[in-house]
Order: C-alpha cells, then sequence, then structure tokens
C-alpha cells in the first residue's frame, strides 16, 4: 500500500513538472512571437499613426471630440487606454473631448489560459496548484493592459488576481517615444464655441505618460487600495472595499479579495434582495464626504460600475484613480463657498487664484467680471445646502481657464468626482441631497475654525492700527503736496485691463508710419525717375529711382498685410 502510495505521489509530480514546463514554454513562446512582432510594426509605426491622424483630417483644423475618439479607437488598444485615462482628465482636455471619451470600449483578445498562469507562476514562483484550490481560465474582464480572473486560494477565500499582458509596458513606452516625436505635428483644437483655443499637446502626452507609468505598476494601484481600507472605511457594516493579498501582488499581478455581488445600477435586485436604496445611498454619501473633508483622500472614479451591493452593503472598487487634497485645499474650497454666500466679490476672487497658478495674461479685473456674473447668479444663496456643489466647481474651474489660471489636478479630478457620485445618487435615491450632507459638514468645519476670541483680537488690532494710520493722513498728506510742489515728486500713473487696447494702438500706430513712409518713399522715387543721374539703368531710369521704388511696393504690401491679420 505504501509502495502504491509513493509511486502516486512521483506519477503526480511528474505531471506538474510537465505541465510547468509546458506553461512555461508556452509563456516564452508567446513573448517571442509578440516582441517580434512588435518590432516589425515599429519600424512602420510612426507613418501608421500619422497616417491615422491624416485620415481623420487632423490638418484642416483640428480633431472634433468625436474624431479623436474614432482616431484613438482606429490606433489600437494602447491608445484607447490612453483615451479612458484622458477622458477622467478635465483639467488636461475640454469637457466635450472628456464626455466622448467616456465612450471608448475595448474589444481585445483574451490571453491564452496557459500564458495566463505562466505570468502568476513566474511572478509569485509558485505552482498555480499551490497557491488555488480553484482558478477559472476564463476571464471576468479583458482589457488592453491587463485581465481579471477569479480564484480560490487554498485557503478558502476567493479572489480576483490582475493580470498584466507580457510586454504591454515596453509597447505602451516605444508608442509615447513616437507621439513625443510627431506632437509637434498633430494640433488637437478645444471647443469650438469657446474660441477655438489650441492644447498644449507635448503637455498632455507627458502628464498622460506619467499616469499610464503608474497604471503599469499595480504596486500603485495596491497601496491606494491598502490606504484606502485604513483611513476611508470607518465601519463595514456600511461601507467597505476590497483588501489586498500581498503575497500574490507584484508590479505585474495584483490580488484582491473577491466583490461577490452587483453594480449599484441594479436597483430592482437592489429591491428584490431586500436591500433599501436610501439606507445605501446615505451610507455611500457619509463615507464620501469623510474622504474628501475629513481623510483627503477620495476615489477618482465613484462611476456606477465601481461601486458594488454585496450583502446589502456598498462596496468601493478599482483605486486606480485617487484623488488627495490637504487641509489647507479643503480649508481654501470651504473659504470659497463661505464668500459666495457672504457674497465677498474680493475673497471669492483671491479663492480661485489661491487654488491655481496665475499667467502673465492673466487680469484681476477681467476674474472680477467673470466672478461679479457668478455673483449675479448666487445672490439670492443664503445656505450651502442651496448649491450644486459640482455645477459650483466646473464654473469655478471655467472661470478660472478662461483668465488664464491652471488649476492643479487634485481640484479638476474633484470637480469631476463630485459630478460623478451625485449622478450616482440621483440614479439610486432622487430623494437624498448630496450637498445637504457636505453643507453640514462644512458649517460644522466653519463654526469649528472660528475662534470668537481670536477674531475679537485681530479685529481690535486692526481698528488700532487704522487709527493710527488715520491720525497720521493729515500730515502725510501735507508732506506730499509739499514735495510735490517744491518739484520734489514725480507721479506715474500705470493702467491696468488695458493691455490688449495698448497693444493693438500700438501696432496700429507702427504700422501706419510705415505706410506713410512707404508713400513717401514712392512719390520721391518717382520725382528722381524724371532727374538725370547715374547710374542708370537699361531703360534710362536712375538705378536709385528704381531701388527706391521697388523698395516703397514691398515695404507696402507688408503693411498692409500686417493690417489684415491684426
Amino acid at each position: 500500500m505504501g509502495k502504491k502510495k509513493k509511486m502516486d505521489l512521483m506519477q503526480k509530480r511528474e505531471e506538474l513538472q510537465a505541465g510547468a514546463r509546458e506553461l512555461g514554454a508556452e509563456l516564452k513562446q508567446y513573448i517571442e512571437r509578440e516582441r517580434a512582432a512588435m518590432e516589425k510594426r515599429e519600424k512602420s509605426r510612426a507613418a501608421e499613426i500619422l497616417g491615422v491622424f491624416a485620415r481623420h483630417n487632423f490638418y484642416t483644423g483640428g480633431l472634433t471630440p468625436l474624431e479623436l475618439r474614432t482616431t484613438l479607437e482606429d490606433l489600437g488598444p494602447t491608445y484607447v487606454k490612453i483615451g479612458q485615462i484622458m477622458s477622467s482628465r478635465p483639467d488636461l482636455l475640454p469637457e466635450s473631448y472628456c464626455r466622448e471619451l467616456t465612450l471608448l470600449r475595448q474589444s481585445v483578445k483574451p490571453l491564452d489560459p496557459l500564458v495566463v498562469r505562466g505570468l502568476i507562476e513566474q511572478e509569485t514562483g509558485k505552482k498555480i496548484e499551490d497557491i488555488y484550490s480553484e482558478f477559472q481560465d476564463e476571464p471576468l474582464g479583458s482589457a488592453s493592459i491587463a485581465q481579471a480572473h477569479f480564484g480560490i486560494l487554498r485557503d478558502g477565500t476567493k479572489v480576483v488576481t490582475k493580470v498584466q499582458r507580457p510586454l504591454i509596458a515596453e509597447m505602451m513606452r516605444r508608442d509615447f517615444v513616437l507621439l513625443r516625436k510627431i506632437a509637434s505635428v498633430v494640433n488637437v483644437v478645444g471647443e469650438k464655441e469657446e474660441g477655438a483655443n489650441s492644447l498644449d499637446l507635448i503637455s498632455v502626452i507627458q502628464e498622460l505618460e506619467t499616469v499610464t507609468e503608474e497604471e503599469l505598476d499595480f504596486h500603485v494601484e495596491a497601496e491606494h487600495t491598502r490606504a484606502f481600507r485604513e483611513k476611508c472605511i470607518e465601519d463595514e457594516k456600511k461601507v467597505s472595499c476590497p483588501t489586498i493579498i500581498d503575497a500574490l501582488t507584484t508590479s505585474r499581478i495584483l490580488t484582491m479579495t473577491y466583490v461577490d455581488g452587483y453594480s449599484i445600477s441594479n436597483k430592482d435586485r437592489m429591491l428584490q434582495d431586500g436591500v433599501d436604496p436610501m439606507a445605501v445611498g446615505q451610507a455611500l454619501v457619509e463615507n464620501y464626504v469623510h474622504q474628501v473633508l475629513d481623510v483627503g483622500m477620495f476615489h477618482g472614479d465613484p462611476h456606477q460600475g465601481n461601486i458594488m451591493i454585496s450583502g446589502g452593503i456598498p462596496y468601493w472598487i478599482d483605486f486606480g484613480m485617487v484623488g488627495s487634497l490637504s487641509e489647507a485645499d479643503v480649508s481654501l474650497l470651504q473659504d470659497i463657498v463661505m464668500a459666495l454666500i457672504e457674497g465677498d466679490l474680493d475673497a471669492l476672487v483671491n479663492g480661485i487664484l489661491s487654488m491655481g497658478t496665475a499667467s502673465s495674461a492673466t487680469s484681476r479685473s477681467h476674474l472680477m467680471e467673470d466672478v461679479d456674473v457668478m455673483f449675479s447668479k448666487y445672490m439670492n444663496v443664503t445656505s450651502v445646502a442651496d448649491l450644486d456643489m459640482a455645477v459650483l466647481m466646473q464654473e469655478l474651474m471655467d472661470a478660472a481657464a478662461r483668465n488664464h489660471i491652471t488649476i492643479p489636478g487634485r481640484y479638476t479630478m474633484l470637480c469631476r468626482s463630485l459630478t460623478t457620485i451625485e449622478g450616482v445618487i440621483e440614479e439610486l435615491c432622487p430623494t437624498l441631497n448630496l450637498f445637504e450632507i457636505i453643507s453640514g459638514r462644512l458649517m460644522e468645519r466653519a463654526r469649528k475654525s472660528f475662534d470668537v476670541k481670536q477674531q475679537l483680537t485681530s479685529a481690535g488690532r486692526e481698528a488700532l492700527s487704522t487709527g493710527r494710520k488715520a491720525a497720521r493722513i493729515p500730515v502725510l498728506a501735507a508732506d506730499a503736496l509739499s514735495s510735490i510742489v517744491k518739484g520734489r515728486t514725480k507721479i506715474n500713473l500705470e493702467l491696468t485691463g488695458y493691455d490688449e487696447l495698448l497693444r493693438k494702438a500700438n501696432c496700429t500706430a507702427r504700422h501706419l508710419l510705415l505706410g506713410a513712409f512707404s508713400c513717401a518713399l514712392f512719390f520721391g522715387s518717382s520725382v528722381l525717375c524724371l532727374a538725370d543721374i547715374q547710374p542708370k539703368a537699361p531703360n534710362g531710369m536712375p538705378l536709385i529711382a528704381a531701388a527706391g521704388l521697388v523698395f516703397s511696393i514691398g515695404l507696402g504690401i507688408h503693411t498692409v498685410r500686417k493690417i489684415s491679420k491684426e
């Protein structure tokens, strides 16, 4: 009996070794085929990319949102993934482009099961049979960067393992090199209704490359998930998220606990299971507000596909995109909202300027005018609960963009995240007011941060300082007038808000002067044509007169062209 058992064990070991050799050989062959195909494709890839852009007529005025989406689809899965990343970055692309890019769909052929198993064994250094008691070769989903598989570990834990496609990182990096080379040729034009402002495509590509590098390293998503669970999940009986299995997570595979449920969009299923949508929505909103205001770390893409219902509890999933806010960021947003309610125009302008980075083209007076228009819309607002935070944030972003103020990505991600979660809540439980909860928390924060004693002390100091300065006004005024009378003081006046007008006036004056000079030179040269001056051209015209005529005509044509372009 013992001998038979020993022979069975030896036979099983030989079968496992044969299976391992088969997995290794299949993976090696797959990588060799893919690398050969990639090397062959790379030789003509630049021409192929330019050819695709040319077919979509980018040179006739840029790519419209629809043309950009179809262009990315024609370029292949790598570019579809880039487009999906771009769709969630309104700080990089106008809103109409982001909306269109959300329609991108991937149709990617799943990897061979032997390749998937080989990759997992290569990354973990363990046999599949030693890791899982059950592993499904049919993927739960297949995308351009990775595909996910369901499995049950040896200890009975249900998990999902995300496996990165071989060579995808190398392929995407090579594609980005090509994109940078042709970025100066391709011009994506912004929304026509907004004046067709060109985008800095090189900067967009650099930002996308940074984001894609993070997507390609599964350690980043794993760390996001761990931090989210640790900081944002207070009570797992209300809201939860998956747990990372550290022993089965590397830069190219990611393993987490399986959420056995369905999307929050399936409201009928929730009602059938006896789950109260209002209770789920309430728990979800309270947790989201906790993320933003208390933790400063929030889910960057909280759409319906990233919120699951399991056992009547909402689960956040997919932490590839996570936003972060500092305490100063939250306080600034609070000050902006309070400025709107109090009707403090200067405070709101200062808040917008503090959010981003102004450029040389930024005009405070123009920004003040835009903000004044916003005030007219919210002049009857007396409570934060009356505000639509998503709309308000978008209006602030638009005002900043019109005034050449660059807003950091964390604010634009928050804006999009707010809009997305608002849509989820409206579908789930329309009577639940997301912003009443936000308003209550903001007012609570404002009350806690308001120190009566400190405010009174500051007010007293300011009043005392103002009084002292006011007492010196007559003396200072007398000294200033005396200096002016004696000629020791010069007064310089600076006009602001008229830079463009002054520039155009200056250009017009310069062009008029050139035009007058051209006319004078033409008439003077015409008079010289009648004079007997040497040397002369073959037709008897003095050379100096001929040169003057040619120069005056050329200068006149140049001046007319310049004026027509202004």
